[in-house]
């Protein structure tokens, strides 16, 4: 049996939606931070997948791309998270108001 494209966009799509489900479920800072990096993921698997079907190195690029978005997306985010933390000790996104007025 051989791995054909849906398997990829399968595994892409229940990785999408477990990323997706947790971000909008969970209150923790940190959990709903991983969970889109799940969400970028299962993005890159879609584009290799088609970049391997497809005989094109384009899918390959934009996941090298996306890779280095995740990774300063991550840098920043528990930046930040860091940063509530000390100040109001606690990372329940509930509880968050720096923006109200």
């Amino acid at each position: 049996m051989t791995i054909g494209l849906e398997h990829y966009l399968i595994l892409s799509a229940v990785l999408f939606s477990i990323g997706l489900f947790g971000a909008l479920a969970k209150r923790n800072a940190v959990v709903v931070l991983m969970c889109i990096e799940i969400m970028l993921n299962a993005v890159n698997i879609a584009m290799v997948g088609f970049s391997r079907f497809w005989g094109l190195l384009t899918g390959q690029v934009f996941a090298v791309f996306i890779m280095t978005v995740a990774a300063a997306e991550a840098a920043v985010g528990i930046a930040i998270i860091i940063a509530i933390y000390r100040s109001r000790q606690s990372v329940d996104v509930g509880e968050v108001d720096l923006m109200k007025w």
